[in-house]
């Protein structure tokens, strides 16, 4: 099946979510800076989660892009992942309203492993679908660093168990960040070889094929006359009226 609607779907959930979370910055009671300075961990925790949603939006746009179709199982993966980057905005809000309390950091680690753990589902079935030797299949190979995210995700959450480890899930979470752009890059930049090695023509294919198009549906009323020379090619027999109505007879002689 198409894919367009699941891509527009996507998209909208997705702006839906990052607006959510910035609504949870409220305009604070003052017009000092202690005032505005008691906004910053759910500042930060917003950027922070503005960044994570971005970096999925970006690759779920090349992987589908590098899509040619979707089936059944495709949107249901599709509808698992949106699940659980929708329920950022609570985990956010938890997090930056108690100040990276150990609870809640916690639970919104929890929230980044199982978006992890479903953007890799999706990327898998999507890779299945179109068999061996697909744009998405090349790009992701053995997806070393897919697996090592999942990783870096449980690190995160066992390491702020520690004492003064808290800042684990951040890291955590920074070094998918950088993971999913390289990924993102990866897929972006199979799948244009694949156009160019497979949809393109050479040059001057390219222009035969377009000067053979231009002339096969230029319409006859403008397309330029043939020369005077080339005429009795066009119409061998242009000169025979002339000269039988030259031989026809006059009134005066019928008469």
């Amino acid at each position: 099946m198409e894919k367009n609607r699941l891509e527009a779907f996507s998209d909208g959930v997705i702006a839906i979510i990052i607006t959510i979370m910035v609504l949870e910055l409220k305009v604070p009671h003052g017009d000092t800076w202690e005032a505005l300075s008691k906004l910053w961990p759910v500042f930060v925790s917003y950027v922070l989660s503005f960044l994570y949603v971005g970096t999925y939006w970006n690759n779920h746009h090349h992987l589908l892009q590098a899509s040619k179709h979707v089936k059944a199982s495709t949107l249901w993966a599709n509808l698992h992942l949106l699940f659980w980057l929708s329920l950022l905005p609570f985990t956010t809000g938890w997090m930056g309203e108690n100040h990276f309390a150990r609870l809640p950091t916690m639970l919104y680690g929890i929230n980044l492993l199982l978006c992890a753990i479903a953007y890799f589902l999706l990327q898998n079935n999507l890779a299945k679908h179109h068999g061996p030797g697909n744009a998405i299949a090349q790009a992701l190979g053995r997806d070393v660093k897919g697996k090592l995210s999942l990783v870096l995700y449980v690190l995160g959450m066992l390491g702020h168990r520690l004492p003064h480890r808290g800042h684990l899930p951040g890291a955590s979470k920074v070094q998918f960040f950088n993971v999913g752009k390289k990924q993102d890059a990866e897929v972006h930049r199979v799948f244009v070889g694949n156009l160019d090695a497979h949809s393109m023509p050479p040059a001057p294919q390219c222009a035969d094929a377009l000067e053979n198009k231009l002339i096969t549906t230029t319409p006859a009323a403008i397309r330029p006359m043939p020369s005077r020379a080339g005429m009795s090619s066009f119409w061998p027999k242009a000169s025979q009226p002339t000269r039988e109505m030259s031989t026809m007879p006059t009134p005066d002689q019928m008469a």
